[in-house]
């Protein structure tokens, strides 16, 4: 597949099918040279015989997608979530961030592997492999949290820029146009390094944490798990929302979407768990600055008054001085610009998977124009519906993040499931290790929805019942998992070894070679791992659906039933707050 350079090569229709394109790769658009920010790597380039100084610029060239989906996370409504959270309760409830940090790495690092070896979004996948029954409700679930999580994205900008005295009337249609130009370019490289320029303004980070003068005892006491004043509905829909203001289902269908995008491929999948670690960093660090900032910025008279971030920066302004209040509102309105992009960029990405149209930053608006005109669309309603009453948005912005959190156990299901398809990711496919982590994260994602959910329902229950309930529920997990290990079994170890080898790209007799071969283990990976950086997805129309047992059927429903009841749930929570 050859190289477009410049738009005068490419044919000025809008399929995705015009010319040939490797495996399941579905625009051309995602085949050629990385062409990120910080430098370029030639389509057909490899590491072998480069230097450090070379293996480092190619890394700084991958660097991208891992870092814009973690930083896109401390969005409008995480600073929104993480001052309330400060503001509220302290410094008490850090120890939900680091319970997430492997959380976060794990379910992306999941989707890095499948962007990277299958060359398509999330969306393409679920309908391809699940069917158009599971991809709507995959792909509706998303289109509905992201449009209400956009709106919170541009709450957070009038907010901040009503703290520097502009208008909503004005600042909210600027920012909208501001979004869609810098989208509308034609040019990857010219949007990420916009998005890298408005990263680096989360620099103000740093005075804002020292300026409020932070117990640096207070916070590591946070680290251990607590709940202060009690475990009730209130402090549970806030844990929701910090999870799934952190972990939200939006961030799987970017990184994979924008890995293709950027045409990475697996040969550069360690290069993006680098950029994904460092995202992690960036995003953990913010996260625990913004919680300080409410914390230790705003007096004794704020706890338990959390109305809104805007309110926020006006108490650090009346406590802490103009400048600790203008440090907060710069870092919210640079975290609402940067999560309504990617947010927009996530949807449309899936808008383009669904209907099989070109979705891609490398086309222009003439060639791209379901793509562009679908993120329009998108930015306006958003922008328009930010025009509701503030108690409305204010309560909003909560609710989108628990909405999120409680949809994430249905993202991270189907997640799991294609990154065991060996059809899709042939040697790429998890580890046993990596299915058993991905199983404690559902059931916990599970768990925490279920006890939200109890506490609405009976909103007399006493924190040591729900501890109860916790307890249970993990002992059920416990068992449950033992007993899907023990169904499975392990096959021998030449058998793994044959299939191994099957999907490393091996023929027959390679294969009968390296069982008659008396090798080391390490020689035998070697074999193994051979074709595994360039192992691509095939075509998806030539692989046969996976069929789902009985139980994995029942399963599915169950879960997919009980979360419409959560959502439902979540909802009469919010007008509960809105009602008083």
């Amino acid at each position: 597949m050859a190289f477009f350079s410049d738009g005068a090569n490419r044919r000025n229709t809008t399929t995705v099918a015009d010319v040939s394109t490797p495996g399941a790769v579905m625009d051309s658009a995602h085949v050629g040279d990385i062409q990120g920010a910080l430098g370029t790597i030639g389509q057909h380039d490899t590491l072998e015989g480069r230097t450090r100084w070379q293996r480092f610029r190619m890394l700084l060239a991958v660097i991208g997608p891992g870092l814009i989906v973690m930083v896109g996370d401390n969005d409008a409504g995480g600073v929104a979530t993480y001052a309330q959270a400060g503001q509220n309760y302290g410094m008490a409830l850090v120890w939900t961030l680091a319970l997430l940090i492997p959380v976060l790495y794990v379910n992306q690092e999941m989707v890095v592997r499948l962007g990277a070896v299958a060359g398509v979004g999330h969306a393409r996948l679920i309908f391809s492999r699940f069917g158009k029954f599971w991809g709507a409700f995959s792909v509706g679930d998303l289109f509905i949290v992201n449009a209400l999580t956009i709106v919170t994205e541009f709450i957070g900008v009038s907010l901040a820029l009503n703290y520097f005295g502009l208008p909503k009337g004005i600042s909210v249609p600027l920012a909208a146009v501001l979004l869609f130009g810098v989208v509308a370019g034609g040019s990857f490289r010219r949007w990420e390094r916009f998005l890298f320029a408005l990263i680096a303004v989360n620099i103000v980070l740093f005075p804002l944490a020292f300026m409020v003068h932070p117990s640096i005892t207070t916070t590591a006491k946070g680290i251990i798990p607590s709940f202060p004043g009690g475990l009730d509905s209130t402090l549970l829909l806030l844990i929701v929302a910090i999870v799934g203001t952190t972990v939200a289902p939006w961030q799987l269908f970017f990184q994979q979407s924008n890995i293709v995008d950027k045409r990475i491929t697996p040969r550069w999948i360690r290069y993006e768990r680098i950029d994904l670690w460092v995202g992690i960093a960036i995003v953990m660090i913010g996260a625990v600055a913004i919680m300080a900032a409410a914390a230790f910025g705003l007096g004794s008279d704020a706890v338990g008054n959390f109305t809104d971030a805007g309110a926020v920066a006006q108490g650090l302004h009346d406590n802490m001085g103009k400048t600790v209040g203008a440090l907060f509102a710069i870092l919210l309105l640079d975290a609402s610009l940067i999560g309504a992009n990617a947010v927009g960029l996530a949807t449309t990405y899936a808008l383009g998977d669904t209907l099989g149209r070109r979705h891609s930053l490398h086309w222009k608006i003439s060639e791209a124009p379901v793509f562009y005109a679908g993120y329009a669309v998108l930015l306006a309603i958003a922008a328009a519906v930010s025009f509701s009453p503030d108690h409305v948005l204010g309560l909003l912005t909560q609710g989108v993040q628990a909405l999120a959190g409680v949809l994430l156990p249905s993202a991270t299901v189907f997640l799991v499931l294609l990154c065991n398809d060996k059809a899709v990711l042939g040697p790429w496919v998890n580890t046993l290790r990596q299915n058993i982590v991905a199983g404690i994260i559902v059931w916990s994602l599970v768990l925490l929805s279920l006890a939200l959910t109890a506490a609405t329902f009976f909103p007399d229950l006493s924190t040591k019942t729900l501890e109860i309930g916790f307890g249970v529920g993990a002992l059920i997990g416990v068992l449950g998992g033992a007993v899907i290990l023990a169904a499975h079994g392990r096959s021998g170890r030449k058998a793994t070894e044959r299939t191994a080898a099957e999907l490393g790209g091996l023929d027959p007799d390679q294969i009968e070679e390296l069982d008659s071969t008396p090798l080391s283990r390490a020689e035998r990976k070697a074999i193994r791992d051979a074709d595994r950086d360039s192992w691509r997805t095939p075509a998806l129309d030539t692989l046969e659906r996976p069929a789902f047992s009985p139980a994995r059927m029942a399963g599915m429903i169950a879960l997919r039933g009980y979360l419409l009841i959560a959502v439902a749930l979540v909802g009469v929570k919010i007008y509960q707050q809105i009602t008083g």
